[in-house]
């Protein structure tokens, strides 16, 4: 595996580069907290990919994918980790649009994929349920047949900016007396304006408001909207977890993290001299540079892979796992490094009982939130206990 970057590629970095610089939107705060940003601003920069023709690089060319490399897309997302632009959403881009152009028909294809590289459609996921998340196989939302409909009924949880979605990509249960479970689900697709649709937010730990309750009652969706087969759900439920899950190790955006957490540690003092000179904390944020580079080579590994015309495998698992601690390692250490400035209470603290003020640089401020939203990511696209079972039977044959 040749690591080393073509005449060409480093090339296509610079263009990248360039149109990042001239066009992502100025007036985002990058920094800021996913409940402090507007529905608009997580689109804007969707938008602006769109009409450019870069907004759904990994798909194929003839339903407006780029024609990018492997190489070439991670160069992409190491740009924008670079840049820190906010991504478009990977509800629409990278989950559902996948499926929709392998096992969806002509129709479907027509009427949904162009709303997806647009920006113009929110896409939504109704996947975990109360008691059914990590055994995902045991949903129980139902879609009963009723002439050229299906009627839908049951509850999803988790379901992240549920709250903004046009459209959202349901598992339900449409055969209650399959032999296994995962043979009664199909993928139907669901528009979240119909009756009998309710968004309850749920409050998370970090004060945001992110993920919600979704409530079916008897919510009539037309029956073209099944995706392939009835009670085939679960295989692309499988493909679409797949995908997600190489995209959740977001080793990019790791390296911008650690970069961040190296600029902090050369400002917080202990003991009178610059944190990052301390040994022991020197040496966690070496053993984190460590295993990143590990995962990098192994993204790496998967990217030719890909490129040899191998799709994800038991790779994307262990993306997913150390991706994920990776990440949740350093929001801890960020939260270590601030020490009692990244107490939840110093960001908006009384002065004189009129006005509020944070206490402490402003990198403190955010460090606690997030540190317990990315509690999530060892638990979404399969828990990461659920991934070392995969790894066992599909690496190791147990």
């Amino acid at each position: 595996m040749n690591l080393e970057f073509t005449v060409e590629e480093n090339a296509f970095r610079d263009e990248v580069r360039e149109f990042i610089a001239n066009n992502h939107p100025k007036n985002i705060d990058m920094n800021a907290l996913r409940d402090e940003v507007t529905p608009e601003d997580m689109v804007a920069w969707h938008k602006i990919l769109g009409k450019k023709g870069w907004s759904v690089p990994a798909w194929p060319t003839e339903y407006g994918g780029t024609g990018w490399t492997p190489t070439q897309r991670y160069i992409w997302g190491e740009e924008n980790a670079r840049a820190n632009t906010i991504m478009p959403l990977p509800f629409g881009v990278a989950m559902v649009g996948p499926v929709i152009y392998t096992f969806g028909n002509e129709e479907q294809k027509a009427e949904h994929l162009p709303g997806i590289k647009s920006g113009d459609v929110w896409w939504c996921q109704g996947y975990s349920e109360p008691g059914a998340g990590s055994d995902l196989a045991s949903l129980k939302t139902t879609a009963v047949r009723d002439g050229d409909d299906y009627i839908l009924n049951g509850q999803k949880t988790w379901t992240t900016l549920a709250q903004h979605a046009d459209w959202g990509f349901f598992l339900c249960r449409t055969d209650s007396d399959a032999p296994k479970p995962q043979m009664g689900i199909s993928f139907i697709l669901v528009d979240m304006k119909t009756p009998g649709i309710e968004v309850r937010p749920i409050k998370l730990i970090d004060g945001g408001y992110e993920v919600n309750e979704v409530w079916l009652t008897d919510v009539r969706v037309p029956a073209k909207n099944l995706i392939g087969e009835e009670n085939k759900g679960w295989t692309y439920a499988k493909f679409l977890l797949a995908h997600e899950r190489s995209g959740i190790a977001g080793v990019a955006r790791s390296k911008r993290g650690v970069e961040k957490l190296q600029e902090i540690a050369k400002s917080e003092m202990l003991d009178g001299k610059p944190l990052i000179e301390d040994m022991g904390f020197a040496r966690k944020i070496s053993q984190l540079e460590i295993d990143l580079a590990a995962l990098e080579i192994t993204e790496l590994r998967t990217l030719a892979g890909e490129q040899a015309g191998k799709g994800p495998g038991p790779e994307s698992s262990l993306l997913k796992i150390k991706g994920t601690e990776i990440q949740q390692r350093i929001t801890e250490l960020t939260l270590e490094a601030v020490g009692y400035y990244g107490t939840p209470d110093f960001r908006s603290f009384p002065d004189d009982g009129s006005n509020d003020f944070p206490i402490g640089p402003d990198y403190a401020h955010h460090a606690a939130p997030t540190y317990f939203n990315m509690r999530k990511t060892s638990i979404y696209g399969g828990s990461n206990e659920i991934q070392r079972n995969i790894i066992t039977k599909m690496i190791l044959g147990l």
